[in-house]
């Protein structure tokens, strides 16, 4: 993270990621995990926002997350980690023969910032490239990318226009009343 108000230990990032893998094969077994976050360093116990990716063969297979923190990172990582397997409409459900192949991706974001902006212009200069997850909001409509799709979209006009319209705006869309917040991650894999 750049915001600097939190780094997790290797210890910590092992237990996130087993966290994960624990919730998932709850899922296959028709359960789901049981966390204390008690049990768990203070450091996970914290309220945080969180994303669970999951790829096989380095196919994304189910990407789920909260943009505001509202419970301890160990429960919003298991919920995710469970959601991303088992509830992501974009996919079926995981299979147990995929369960061994997947690939977990824990994104933990940093507080959302107001970014003001008097224009798109004024937006797609102050962007940063391979560190900014951007939120983009109009009325009841929103989206988020995470700093990890830059890699697939580096141009910030590109990355905008994409964004806009996994919102629901036109790619084009601009207006006095669209809100943007910007956040970092920690990423841990």
């Amino acid at each position: 993270m750049t915001d600097g108000d939190f780094t997790f230990s290797s210890a910590d990032r092992v237990a996130l990621l087993e966290l994960a893998r624990a919730s998932i094969r709850a899922g296959l077994e028709g359960d789901e995990a049981r966390v204390r976050a008690a049990d768990y360093p203070a450091a996970l116990q914290a309220p945080r926002a969180s994303f669970v990716t999951l790829n096989v063969a380095a196919q994304l297979r189910g990407c789920i997350g909260t943009l505001e923190a509202h419970q301890p990172l160990v429960l919003d990582v298991a919920q995710n980690a469970f959601a991303a397997a088992f509830r992501d409409p974009r996919f079926p459900a995981l299979g147990r023969d995929e369960f061994a192949r997947i690939e977990i991706h824990i994104s933990v974001l940093s507080v959302p910032e107001p970014v003001p902006v008097a224009s798109e212009a004024d937006l797609l200069a102050r962007l940063r490239p391979g560190v900014d997850g951007l939120i983009i909001e109009e009325g009841y409509r929103r989206g988020t990318f995470l700093p990890a799709v830059w890699e697939s979209l580096p141009e910030p006009s590109e990355f905008l226009r994409h964004l806009k319209r996994k919102a629901g705006l036109p790619a084009d869309y601009w207006s006095a009343g669209i809100r943007i917040r910007r956040y970092t991650v920690e990423s841990i894999s």
